[in-house]
Formats: C-alpha cells, sequence, structure tokens
C-alpha cells in the first residue's frame, strides 16, 4: 500500500495520476485518526508514504500539524517506511523555511528554505533541466545529467550537507537541490507527476523500493 498525505496542501490528483500511469493506487490519508483506521493494524502494511505539497511553506506546516499528520510522518520514518515529498512536501522536510516570517518545518534534514535572489525571475516555473544527478541512487536509476523536469517554485532548500542532494538544476545563478535525501527519506522540489518520462521514472523507482520494503504497520 501506498499512502499519499492529504492535509490539503497538494495536488492531489496529479499524484494519484502519476502512480497509477506506474501501475499503483495510492490510498489517501487526510489526518492521524484516518491513518489509525486504515493503516494502524498488520493486515494493512503501508510500504510508501508520499507527502505532495503545493502554496506556502508556513500554511502547509499548520495544515500539517492540525491534521495530526506530523506525528503519522514521524511514525513513518521511524518505522523506516520510504518518504517522498514533493514540491512544497520536500521543503517541509527540512529545518526552516524564512517565506513570510520564520516557521519550524519537519525537520529531517537540516537546512533552511530561502527565496531565490531578486535577480532571479521568480516563480522558477517550467521544464528545466538536470544538471547533476547521483545515479547510484534507487530512486534515480535510468535518470541523467540533461533530462528536463518540471518546476514551479519560488523558494529554495539551502541544504547543511551536501551529501543529501542526489540532483541539482540551475536557476538563477543558483544551484537548486532538485532530488534531496537521506537514508529512506526522500524530496523532489519538481513535480514528477508532471515531468513526463522522467517523472514516470524516477515515481516507478520509488515504487520499486516500496516493494523491496514490504513493511508492515501494526498497532
Amino acid at each position: 500500500m501506498i499512502v499519499v498525505l492529504d492535509p490539503g496542501i497538494g495536488n492531489l490528483h496529479s499524484v494519484l495520476g502519476g502512480l497509477r500511469r506506474v501501475g499503483r493506487e495510492g490510498v489517501v490519508i487526510s489526518d492521524d485518526k484516518a491513518w489509525d483506521h486504515v493503516c494502524g493494524n498488520a493486515d494493512s502494511p503501508v510500504q510508501g508514504v508520499i507527502l505532495p505539497g503545493v502554496g506556502a511553506f508556513g500554511d502547509a506546516m499548520a495544515q500539517l500539524r492540525a491534521s495530526g499528520l506530523v506525528s503519522v510522518v514521524e511514525q513513518v520514518v521511524a518505522l523506516r517506511i520510504p518518504l517522498l515529498g514533493i514540491c512544497v512536501g520536500m521543503q517541509l522536510l527540512f529545518t526552516v523555511s524564512s517565506e513570510h516570517g520564520e516557521h519550524r518545518g519537519l525537520d529531517l534534514l537540516p537546512g533552511r528554505v530561502v527565496r531565490f535572489p531578486e535577480t532571479a525571475k521568480v516563480p522558477h516555473m517550467g521544464w528545466n533541466d538536470l544538471t547533476s544527478v547521483r545515479s547510484a541512487d534507487p530512486l534515480m536509476q535510468d535518470v541523467a545529467v540533461g533530462d528536463f523536469v518540471y518546476f514551479v517554485h519560488s523558494y529554495y532548500v539551502q541544504v547543511d550537507e551536501a551529501k543529501d542532494v542526489i540532483a541539482a538544476a540551475s536557476y538563477g545563478g543558483v544551484q537548486v537541490p532538485a532530488v534531496v535525501g537521506r537514508e529512506l527519506i526522500y524530496g523532489t522540489q519538481f513535480h514528477p507527476e508532471k515531468s513526463g518520462e522522467v517523472g514516470e521514472t524516477i515515481l516507478r523507482n520509488f515504487v520499486r523500493m516500496t516493494e523491496a520494503k514490504k513493511t508492515g504497520v501494526s498497532s
């Protein structure tokens, strides 16, 4: 089972459609009670979790807290279930954001979300090519430097540790972390579900990782 978290901050239809194109259905969970009901038993194994997100960082974190999904994400990480954050969902994985004030994130990866410099046109919107790719990472198998993916964002992550950057793109004089990850925590700044064959390859790789994990959740 692949769970798509829905605290009201993401475009669920495109993410669910992307999963269908790679042969999987996503189960939508909107709060901690639904998680406990659907996933909190050994008969409903959760193999992977996706956290999509659009909009402002602070609003997104407020929605996560209000829905009880912060504790769900913490459970997912503790149980070593593969987690994939998309767009703002990726940014939420980090420590803090300066978007419209100072906002604490999930702090699963060390780093800060900041606005592009004034010299850059925002949002960074449309197709852009990957300038570096750690192809040995299981999420990036069959993805290469020069492949194009679809971005929509005005803020980017300044990571504390370079090893957390799995792929990057260049925009506005900035090397943008396009894919980040550590152990089973992953994020894509771009939208894989809107990135054609390259995005489907990444989603398919994530599905393979979840299938290999075969994680069960027990209450």
